[in-house]
C-alpha cells in the first residue's frame, strides 16, 4: 500500500485563499505604491506620464494609473491599443509602426467616438503612408512621432542618418498628420544591471534624441517633444532634463529582472502566480505553474541569462527561503527543493521573471481577492 504523507505540514505560514491554482495575484497595496512612486519621479521631472499597458492590459489599472498622475497610456498592436480607445482613455500612444490603413481608420473612427487622443509613431515611408490614408478616410488628423533608434537595435531611424528628415518632409507634405515629436525605447538598459551604465543609456538616449530634432527642426521648424520609455531608466536611472515624457510599464507590478538590476526588492513586486505543489521527491518538487503560466521568458529583451524561471519565497520557523522554479513543461514547474522545505498540497506563491510575460498568458488577474479581467488578452494583431 502506497504511504499516504501528510498534505501541508506548515499551514499557518502558507496560507492562502483556497480559489483554483495557478492564480495570478496582485497585491492592491504594493500596486498602489508602484503607480504612486512613478507618477512621483514624471512630476519631480517635469515630465508627463503615459504608460505602457502591455504590462498588464487592463482597463481599470489603466484608470488607476490616470488617478495617480499620468496623463494617458501607452500600446503596442493596433487591436490592444483599440481596448483603450473604446474605454475613453484621455490619450493613447500606438508604440509600434501600424502596417494596415484599416487598423489606424479603427482606430481613429473609436477615438472620435470616445474622445481618445491618438497618437502614432513612424520610422520608414510605408508607416507615415498608412496612416495618411487612415487619416483621409475618416476626416482625422494623425499625430505622428519620428521613433529613433538609440542602441536597442530594433525599430527606429538612427540619428545622423538624414532617415528623420526624411520623414519631416513628408510630414510636412500631407496636411493629414502632424509632426509631435520623437519617442525611443532604450530596452537595451535592461542588459544594464549597474547605476551608472544605465544612466550613460539615459544621457545618450537623449543625445540621440536631440540630433534627430536637429534633422527634423529646419524642415518642420519645430524640434517638437522627446518621449521615452523603459522602466529601467526612468525607475532606475536620473530622468534627463528635457525630457518632457515617459513612457514606463512594467514598473507596475516589477519582477525578478527589476530586482536583478536593483530597481526593486523582491518585497515590492506586486504580482505573483499563486501555484500549488502537485509532488515531492528528494531534492526537488512540483508545482502547477508551468510555461502557459509563468511563460519561458527569463527577462525582457532576452537579458536574464541563466535564472531559472521563477522563485518562490517561503517562511519556515522565522527564516526566509528563496527556492527558484527550475525547470518548466508547460503544465509543470520544478523547484529546486535540497532541504525537502515544500509539501504535496501546500500553496506557494512565485514571483516571475517577466510580469508582462505572465499577464499575457493569464485569462484573469485577481486583485486582492477581486477578479480581474484582462480587458486586452490576444491583443496580437
Amino acid at each position: 500500500m502506497d504511504q499516504i504523507l501528510p498534505t501541508n505540514p506548515h499551514p499557518a505560514e502558507t496560507a492562502v485563499s483556497p480559489r483554483a491554482t495557478p492564480a495570478v495575484r496582485i497585491d492592491p497595496e504594493k500596486l498602489a505604491a508602484n503607480l504612486s512612486r512613478m507618477a512621483a519621479i514624471a512630476k519631480s521631472a517635469g515630465a508627463e506620464l503615459h504608460p505602457h499597458v502591455k504590462t498588464h492590459k487592463s482597463i481599470e489599472i489603466a484608470r488607476m494609473q490616470i488617478a495617480a498622475g499620468a496623463s494617458g497610456v501607452t500600446a503596442s498592436k493596433p487591436s490592444e491599443a483599440l481596448v483603450f480607445v473604446r474605454a475613453g482613455l484621455p490619450s493613447v500612444t500606438v508604440a509600434y509602426p501600424l502596417m494596415r490603413a484599416g487598423s489606424a481608420a479603427a482606430l481613429m473612427t473609436a477615438a472620435k467616438g470616445s474622445g481618445t487622443r491618438l497618437r502614432f509613431i513612424a520610422a520608414h515611408a510605408l508607416h507615415l503612408e498608412v496612416l495618411e490614408t487612415a487619416a483621409r478616410q475618416t476626416g482625422s488628423v494623425a499625430e505622428v512621432f519620428v521613433k529613433v533608434d538609440t542602441g536597442l537595435g530594433r525599430i527606429g531611424v538612427t540619428a545622423g542618418s538624414g532617415a528623420a528628415a526624411v520623414l519631416a518632409g513628408i510630414i510636412a507634405g500631407t496636411p493629414d498628420l502632424r509632426y509631435l515629436g520623437v519617442l525611443s525605447h532604450a530596452g537595451h538598459a535592461y542588459g544594464a544591471p549597474e547605476p551608472g551604465r544605465r544612466a550613460e543609456i539615459a544621457a545618450g538616449e537623449l543625445d540621440q534624441l536631440h540630433a534627430a530634432q536637429a534633422e527634423i527642426a529646419p524642415v518642420l521648424e519645430m524640434p517638437g517633444r522627446i518621449s521615452v520609455g523603459s522602466t529601467p531608466t526612468c525607475l532606475g536611472a536620473p530622468v534627463q532634463r528635457g525630457t518632457d515624457e515617459l513612457r514606463p510599464g512594467n514598473y507596475a507590478f516589477l519582477d525578478l529582472t527589476a530586482v536583478r538590476l536593483g530597481l526593486c526588492t523582491p518585497e515590492e513586486i506586486a504580482l505573483s502566480v499563486e501555484a500549488t505543489v502537485l509532488f515531492t521527491a528528494p531534492g526537488r518538487a512540483v508545482i502547477d505553474a508551468g510555461s502557459k503560466v509563468l511563460s519561458s521568458d527569463k527577462g525582457a529583451h532576452g537579458t536574464g541569462g541563466d535564472v531559472g524561471h521563477g522563485q518562490i519565497e517561503l517562511q519556515r520557523g522565522g527564516q526566509r527561503h528563496m527556492l527558484t522554479v527550475q525547470r518548466l513543461s508547460e503544465e509543470h514547474g520544478v523547484v529546486d527543493d535540497p532541504e525537502g522545505l515544500l509539501a504535496v498540497g501546500e500553496r506557494v506563491r512565485v514571483l516571475p521573471n517577466h510580469a508582462c510575460a505572465v499577464v499575457a498568458l493569464a485569462p484573469r488577474l485577481w486583485l486582492g481577492e477581486r477578479e480581474l479581467a484582462v480587458d486586452a488578452r490576444g491583443c496580437v494583431d
